[in-house]
């Protein structure tokens, strides 16, 4: 017996093939012809990542020191390109320099120097906003910022009104611009990533959000977005059950929204859908879901072996390593196409040594 074969679908999307089970109300996403090449797995070359200069180990801080980080030195950078940036520095100031405080004016934060009280905000903006168009141009993928940093600290960053009373908490000016300019793009701070959940998603984003630059950074179409989030439905699956949908909602838009604000429209749906955590509960269900498409396949023996190792991974006994292998063997040997192309199961070999390591 043939296992069913997703079919060739036009716009709006319609039910999965038979015998394939829904995964929470989610009609199998649209899907356009594609070409050889395009059915391929992704192949992407260096990935860079933007980091607070001093969790590199360079002596940029305000008193001459450092905060070298052993994880982002030691590790990351066997993997990522990484590209220093020090707001502070390179904005004119010197080392050593006073410290900074972020001191609250009405609703806007200021940037000023602890005791001589001089305000360096409007020179942060103009150099924030250049050095953004730069690091633009270099493709970048995600960023490691220093935490509590008054120019770099993505939150909770200690703010004092202007009597020196301490305020609510803010970001820092340069965090704050990063964020605003490059919405989507993967930002955490180097304490957070000590969180083995929080590092696991982040290093997840960050091979995700190369995915779709390199896409979006050529020449594309319509049709190859499409095609793109076709290979990126069982990833978003195992972070919200309703995202493959409401995406290609995004993409039956774009003849009325046009190409580039679908890309922008699709990017930031994407990122944020990745944002949230891939409960192993969920990661189960998506397990369960591509099952469907190999039951054709599979003897009696092999199909509840298989049930048994997602449930063992349910338990945390099997890690997930273990069930993208099992099904990524079973999808090639009995040549799944749909199954093939999902970068779920096909990673990139230097996001699974990182998240091994988690």
């Amino acid at each position: 017996m043939a296992a069913p074969v997703p079919p060739l679908l036009p716009l709006p999307l319609l039910p999965p093939p038979e015998n394939i089970p829904a995964f929470g109300g989610f009609s199998t996403a649209l899907r356009v012809d594609i070409s050889p090449r395009m059915s391929r797995p992704h192949n992407m070359g260096s990935i860079r990542i933007g980091v607070s200069s001093c969790l590199l180990g360079e002596q940029v801080r305000y008193d001459g020191g450092h905060k070298r980080n052993a994880y982002v030195t030691g590790v990351l950078a066997a993997f990522f390109e990484l590209l220093p940036v020090c707001p502070e520095t390179e904005c004119g100031m010197g080392v050593p320099r006073e410290a900074l405080r972020l001191v609250r004016d009405r609703d806007e934060l200021q940037l000023v120097a602890a005791r001589s009280g001089r305000n360096h905000s409007a020179a942060m903006k103009r150099w924030s906003k250049r050095r953004l168009r730069e690091l633009e141009a270099t493709g970048l993928s995600g960023f490691i910022l220093k935490k509590g940093s008054p120019s770099c600290g993505m939150e909770r960053v200690r703010v004092y009104t202007a009597a020196g009373r301490p305020a609510p908490s803010g970001s820092g000016l340069f965090a704050a611009a990063l964020v605003q300019a490059n919405p989507g793009l993967p930002v955490e701070e180097e304490e957070r990533l000590e969180d083995p959940a929080l590092r696991d998603n982040f290093i997840e984003r960050v091979f995700a959000f190369a995915r779709l630059r390199d896409l979006l950074g050529g020449r594309w179409r319509i049709g190859d977005l499409v095609d793109f989030h076709s290979r990126e439905e069982m990833l978003l699956l195992a972070h919200d059950a309703e995202a493959p949908g409401l995406l290609a909602e995004v993409l039956a838009a774009a003849g009325q929204n046009g190409r580039l604000q679908t890309a922008s429209a699709y990017r930031a749906a994407f990122m944020s859908v990745l944002a949230k955590r891939a409960a192993k509960r969920r990661q189960a269900r998506v397990f369960e879901h591509m099952l469907g498409y190999l039951r054709g396949f599979l003897g009696t023996r092999e199909k509840s072996e298989l049930t048994a190792t997602i449930s063992d991974f349910r338990r945390s006994q099997v890690p997930l390593i273990g069930l993208i292998t099992l099904f990524r063997h079973y999808a090639r040997l009995h040549r799944v196409e749909y199954l093939e192309r999902q970068s779920y199961l096909q990673p990139d070999p230097r996001e699974v040594a990182l998240r091994n390591r988690v």
